[in-house]
């Protein structure tokens, strides 16, 4: 399977972890953090982006191996979560 993005093809083979986040600055610290925490203590910090990713990384590898889709809004992030959820379907 491959989802067709903005950004060009991602492979869904494979695929250990697709999962929401955002991305903050917390007092100079760069960070990225669930949607829920950020539903939480969202007033506390600034919001940077808003990201999908699509993680590779074999269970107990050390070596990254992600895919992230970057977005401005929570309603554009949504959107492209619902149409790759589709693809399981």
């Amino acid at each position: 399977m491959v989802y067709n993005s903005k950004d060009g093809a991602i492979s869904l083979k494979n695929l250990t972890r697709l999962y929401a986040a955002v991305v903050i600055d917390m007092q100079g610290e760069i960070a990225e953090m669930s949607l829920e925490w950020f539903d939480l203590y969202g007033e506390k910090v600034k919001l940077i982006e808003y990201v999908l990713v699509f993680d590779y990384t074999p269970p107990g590898e050390n070596v990254k191996n992600r895919k992230v889709l970057k977005y401005k809004t929570k309603n554009e992030l949504i959107a492209t979560m619902s149409e790759v959820a589709s693809l399981f379907q």
